[in-house]
């Protein structure tokens, strides 16, 4: 084949771009795993947390809400969300059993009815506590949750991160894709795009103030959820992190969420 100079320097300049990443689903599932297994042992965690909700008109208002959690072993973790403050939502608590292949089992107790509510699964994808995260959101994201692809790497906030798109295998869900950037280091989350079930952006969630606790397992002290599509946000905030405090099974039962204190 004979190459005119023109041809030529157009062909030096392809072979100079960068190597395009190819999508791969084999890829992004093995970077999960190993997101996954990274964290593995922490046994259950306690934190305090504030969640500040702010409408698009800027006006805010914020809750005080502890947090606990006991790790899974056959199924998904079980977390418990109690609202301590203000004296509207005072005593709600948030219960959750994720499965891994089936539904979740989600329940709320309202003081003021004084009564343990079912939250159904085709609500999963409604707001929780009128916050910008959805029921579905404040789950543990098991890796059986989802199907994978690679998409690319890119550099977020100085990091070199994966770029990976998780599709969700429940119907119900509210989200037809997440696209998630995880720093390659330490497989930490540092940012989910959510896209709607017609395929638009819905919200993104940014995690910051990481901080490494039993020389293992990290967490994020700040996180913020933006809905593009109505304006609002809700930032939660970490504090008193501990691991390992003892938690059973019997702290995570349904029947108990009406004498929690």
């Amino acid at each position: 084949m004979k190459f005119t100079s023109v041809s030529l320097l157009a062909l030096l300049a392809v072979s100079s771009l960068p190597a395009l990443a190819i999508a791969s689903p084999e890829k992004g599932l093995e970077i999960a795993i190993a997101a996954d297994n990274r964290d593995k042992g922490f046994g259950d965690t306690t934190a305090d947390m504030t969640m500040t909700l702010t409408d698009k008109y800027g006006q805010s208002t914020s809750r005080a809400i502890r947090n606990r959690t006991l790790e899974g072993n056959d199924e998904g973790d079980k977390s418990i969300v109690i609202f301590d403050s203000p004296g509207d939502v005072r005593g709600t608590a948030f219960l959750s059993h994720t499965k891994k292949t089936e539904t979740d089992d989600q329940w709320l107790f309202l003081p003021a009815l004084k009564r343990v509510k079912r939250i159904a699964s085709s609500n999963k994808a409604g707001p929780f506590m009128g916050s910008e995260f959805a029921y579905e959101d404040i789950s543990s994201q098991e890796v059986e949750k989802y199907t994978y692809n690679y998409l690319r790497d890119e550099t977020v906030n100085g990091l070199d991160c994966y770029v990976i798109e998780y599709d969700p295998i429940d119907p119900k869900s509210g989200y037809k894709r997440q696209v998630v950037w995880m720093d390659k280091a330490e497989y930490r989350l540092q940012k989910i795009d959510f896209y709607d079930r017609k395929d638009s952006l819905l919200k993104t969630l940014i995690y910051s103030d990481y901080n490494l606790y039993l020389d293992q397992h990290w967490r994020a002290d700040t996180m913020v959820m933006t809905n593009h599509q109505t304006g609002k946000s809700t930032e939660l905030l970490f504090s008193n992190w501990t691991m390992q405090s003892g938690l059973t099974e019997n702290d995570f039962q349904k029947n108990t969420l009406k004498r929690i204190r």
